[in-house]
């Protein structure tokens, strides 16, 4: 798995309007990340996974709610299985073990508020 973050030109998405799908495109046996805001209070970061790649069990000290934009990823929290497509979201709880795996090319937002 290789965890791209494309430099690419292109306008920041603040204070525009834009579709979330449109800001990163799918690379073949990886993802891509597209960081939209990072401050000390909390980050927005746009991902899109091709099919089966994924993110192992890790923990992160903060809340963090994942917002599929399209297609379909596993969430696994503590141990427990979450199937989300298009639309749907989840909020995986500050230091709880948790883990991605894109069911098929999936883009989501992932936004993490810092406490």
């Amino acid at each position: 798995m290789e965890v791209k973050n494309p430099q690419a030109g292109g306008e920041s998405p603040l204070a525009t309007a834009c579709n979330l799908s449109e800001l990163v495109n799918y690379q073949k046996d990886s993802i891509v990340s597209r960081a939209l805001v990072s401050k000390k209070t909390g980050t927005l970061t746009i991902f899109a996974f091709d099919e089966g790649q994924g993110l192992s069990e890790h923990t992160a000290p903060f809340d963090a709610m994942v917002q599929v934009l399209e297609g379909e990823v596993e969430v696994t929290i503590s141990g427990k299985s979450h199937r989300l497509g298009g639309g749907q979201m989840i909020i995986m709880p500050a230091n709880e073990p948790h883990a991605l795996k894109a069911l098929g090319r999936f883009k989501m937002l992932l936004t993490m508020i810092r406490s």
